[in-house]
């Protein structure tokens, strides 16, 4: 035990002097980008590949699930529950569930509110001035 300890603190100083002195394996540098290149691509693909299959055998699981609730339903003779919603009156959407409004249309809201609250004290000083104008009469 004491040996192995000994001969893996020496070797990694050994291989750090190698490294730091150039020596080693350094002229194999782009086979090694070339194979660990090589080796993602094909990860990713055994990958890719795998996401296909869990889908499919959920897909199939799925279609067997929905054979039996159809068994069932013809069964006992219960109509199919989407019926149902279809025939139910529309429901009032979740206000927590609303489409989230972009910056732009923020912005563009917070200047209609301020245009129309601009429009509004004008209208009101143009009305009091009016108001107390001795020309009013003439109009």
């Amino acid at each position: 035990m004491a040996a192995f300890i000994a001969k893996q603190m020496v070797g990694n100083q050994l291989s750090a002097v190698k490294d730091a002195a150039g020596g080693g394996d350094g002229g194999d540098d782009g086979d090694d980008k070339e194979k660990a290149e090589e080796e993602e691509r094909e990860r990713q693909e055994a990958i890719r590949e795998a996401e296909e299959r869990r889908k499919e055998k959920h897909r199939k699981m799925e279609e067997e699930r929905e054979k039996m609730r159809q068994d069932i339903r013809d069964k006992y003779n219960i109509k199919k529950k989407e019926e149902i919603v279809e025939a139910a009156p529309q429901e009032e959407p979740n206000p927590l569930m609303r489409k989230k409004k972009t910056p732009e249309e923020l912005a563009a809201e917070a200047e209609q509110e301020e245009l129309d609250d601009f429009t509004t004290k004008l209208r009101k000083r143009l009305s009091d001035a009016f108001k107390n104008c001795p020309l009013r009469n003439l109009f």
